[in-house]
């Protein structure tokens, strides 16, 4: 975490059995999302029914994360002596979600990593049904007559801009999964 951890007690008498506890579940919480900015935790009275004469405890978590609004976690314990229950079932919860948090902004990446981008025709050998495109930052990629998406192999020509997408190195070492011609050279 960037921030320091804050626990709030709320109308609550301080416990330092519980501060601990909380701590260490909030260090747990890098195991799930590894760029948590800081964490807040309060811990306080829940509205009670007024003929009850235990004070039900709620724990609020929340997890700043960069580019997301906070993950909040939250639960009421409505019995003495669960509050340490409570703290693993919130944090359990925050974990849950830091962990989707995490593994959508792992699938973007990947789509991102896909995403086409564009490129010149570097060089063309119609009667073998393939040619090379030429990105920027990269070695060129091998396409085949197949790859050409909406428009004709035989209309390419070298020099032409064109939209490509990658796919994983083949026999011919860095290829294309997708061509498409953009404008005349």
């Amino acid at each position: 975490m960037d921030r320091p951890l804050q626990i709030v007690f709320r109308d609550i008498q301080h416990s330092d059995a519980l501060e601990k506890l909380i701590q260490d579940r909030a260090q747990r919480l890098e195991n799930a999302y590894s760029r948590i900015i800081g964490c807040r935790v309060v811990v306080g009275t829940s509205h009670r029914d007024p003929n009850s004469v235990v004070v039900p405890l709620a724990l609020c978590v929340e997890v700043e994360i960069p580019g997301k609004p906070l993950v909040v976690a939250k639960a009421e314990g409505k019995r003495k002596g669960e509050a340490s229950a409570l703290v693993n079932k919130v944090f359990d919860l925050a974990e849950r979600r830091l962990e989707q948090v995490s593994e959508f902004v792992k699938n973007t990446s990947r789509r991102l990593e896909n995403a086409p981008e564009t490129g010149v025709v570097a060089r063309l050998f119609p009667e073998q049904d393939h040619g090379f495109v030429e990105v920027r930052g990269g070695p060129d990629l091998y396409f085949t007559r197949a790859c050409v998406t909406r428009g004709d192999f035989n209309a390419l020509k070298v020099g032409m801009l064109v939209e490509v997408s990658r796919a994983p190195d083949g026999p011919m070492g860095p290829q294309a999964s997708a061509v498409l011609a953009l404008v005349d050279a």
